[in-house]
Order: structure tokens, then C-alpha cells, then sequence
């Protein structure tokens, strides 16, 4: 079981110190995959950086803005460019006159005949001012950022660690409170996979995700991460092996325990493990794999 972290006290457009170099403001806009709503965080005093805005909702830049006041901001760093994560650094730049980080979003064309709809819609018009590289550095008066390239949740996130911490700010790749969602054809589990084992390589003290609380207990939580895949992935193959099935008849069998609400998420994230499947040559099905495709074992 992934010991998952739930309980956070807050308070909307509350500015909380969080670490000695770490402050955090939290959007109101929860929901199933967002948790209590986006964490924006602020690294450093005086001049700082701020790592995904989070959603373009006034309230939440007239609190952000509240809290640097008097502050320059150096950077606007982005793990990704779904829409409660990326949206309001263009007003937030245009507010500070800091320039924004991150990685374009991907152009991959997303099949409409899925149906599914999630709360973090993407931002498909998220283009950086400067395009960051895997290990890239940013620095401030006592601090040192890092960009990690992690994709798997989608092709262009990045997460960012904090040398003087020894913490991670993970963005979605990795959520104390719920396991990350991928949606294929942007998100691939495969790409997933080795992200994860890329950030466990790298012995982190802390996490801090944008939703949620932090992940204390790096080690063992990242083990249960990756255990939970792979168990998922082991169940795929248990339901295959009784015959022929598709995404839609396998869910609800393998996600009982889950909100239904999620459903539409779990299936995705059931694609993206039967892609890799597929991929791998152990799994087959007629033409691409989709969420209608039927599936059955190799041999």
C-alpha cells in the first residue's frame, strides 16, 4: 500500500512558510484531481522564484502578489502545461517583469471519439520565454534550483530540486496524496517508469508537490509508488488471462475501491499501462491501441 500523506492545514491566499526556504499559496480551486487545490511555491527571500502559478484565477495572483511584495521575482518555473498549473504565469510575468521557464506544450493530437474529460484540461497555448534542458540551474541569494526532465504525466514535465534543501518540488510526477494520472498519447507509462527511477536515484529528502502536502519519507514512498504500477500491470495481465477484454469492462473490476468520478482518469491510465504492454510485445490487439480496442495476450 502507498503511504499516502492527506492531511494539510491551510487556508486559501494564506501565505504559509513551509521550510527555511520555502513558502507556499494555495489556489481555491479543488477537485478530484487537484486535491485541495494548486500549491504555488516561493523559493528564497528578497529575490525569488515561483514555481507553477497555477490557475488564472484573480484572487489567487492578487495573493501571490501579496506575498512577494517587495520582492523581485527572478524566475516563473513551470512543471508542466496543464491548466491548474501553468495558466497564470502570463499574467503573474506581465505583473513582475519575470520571465517564465519551462517546457512547450506538446502538439500531439488528442482523439476526441475518447469522451473523457478531466479537470486538469490542458493548456495547449503554454509556450515559455526560455525553454529549459534537463539540468539546468537557477539561482537567488541562498538558493539553487535544478531542472530534472521527468516525463510520463505528460511529455514535457519537469520537476525541480532544491539543493539546499535536499527536496524536490514534483509537481504531478509524484502526489503524496493520490497517484498521478497518465493519459495517453502525451503521457506514456513507459517514459513513466524510468522518470521515477530517475528521482529515486537522486535521494531526496523531501517531496513537495504542487497539490498537497509534502512526502517526508522519500524512499519507501517512491518504492510504493512504483510497486503500485506494477501491481496494477500485473493485474491487467491476471484479467486478460481469463480472455479477450476491453478498457471499459476491466476498470470498474480492478478500480471497485475508487470514486467513481475517477473512472474516466483510471481508464486512461489502464491505456497507458496496455500501450507499454503493446509496446513490449506481451500484450497484442487489431490496429492502435485505444480505450475501445479489444485486448488479449501475446502467444
Amino acid at each position: 500500500m502507498i503511504p499516502f500523506v492527506r492531511e494539510i492545514e491551510f487556508e486559501y491566499g494564506r501565505c504559509d512558510q513551509v521550510s527555511p526556504l520555502i513558502r507556499r499559496v494555495i489556489a481555491d480551486n479543488p477537485g478530484p484531481f487537484t486535491y485541495t487545490g494548486t500549491g504555488t511555491y516561493i523559493v528564497g527571500r528578497g529575490t525569488v522564484a515561483v514555481i507553477d502559478p497555477g490557475p488564472d484565477i484573480p484572487a489567487h495572483l492578487d495573493a501571490l502578489l501579496a506575498a512577494i511584495e517587495g520582492e523581485t521575482v527572478s524566475h516563473i518555473l513551470v512543471t508542466h502545461h496543464h491548466a491548474d498549473h501553468s495558466p497564470l504565469a502570463g499574467p503573474l510575468a506581465q505583473r513582475t517583469g519575470a520571465r517564465i521557464w519551462g517546457r512547450p506544450a506538446p502538439t500531439v493530437e488528442v482523439s476526441e471519439e475518447t469522451g473523457v474529460q478531466l479537470d486538469a484540461e490542458d493548456d495547449g497555448h503554454f509556450r515559455p520565454d526560455i525553454v529549459i534542458a534537463d539540468g539546468d540551474l537557477f539561482e537567488g541569494p541562498g538558493w539553487t534550483l535544478e531542472a530534472i526532465t521527468t516525463p510520463g504525466h505528460t511529455s514535457n514535465h519537469v520537476c525541480f530540486g532544491l539543493k539546499e534543501e535536499n527536496a524536490l518540488f514534483s509537481g504531478d510526477h509524484v502526489m503524496g496524496w493520490s497517484t498521478t494520472v497518465i493519459t495517453p498519447p502525451d503521457g506514456d507509462m513507459g517514459d513513466y517508469f524510468a522518470s521515477l527511477a530517475k528521482i529515486q536515484a537522486r535521494e531526496f529528502t523531501t517531496l513537495w508537490p504542487t497539490h498537497g502536502s509534502p512526502v517526508r519519507e522519500v524512499a519507501p514512498f517512491l518504492a510504493a509508488y512504483v510497486d503500485h504500477r506494477r501491481a496494477r500491470e500485473a493485474q491487467v495481465l491476471a484479467a486478460l488471462a481469463e480472455g479477450p477484454a476491453r478498457i471499459k469492462a476491466i476498470v470498474p473490476v480492478l478500480y471497485a475501491a475508487v470514486d467513481p468520478r475517477l473512472h474516466p482518469a483510471a481508464s486512461l491510465s489502464m491505456l497507458a499501462h496496455l500501450v507499454q504492454l503493446v509496446r513490449e510485445g506481451r500484450v497484442v490487439c487489431d490496429g492502435t491501441p485505444g480505450l475501445d480496442s479489444e485486448y488479449r495476450l501475446a502467444g
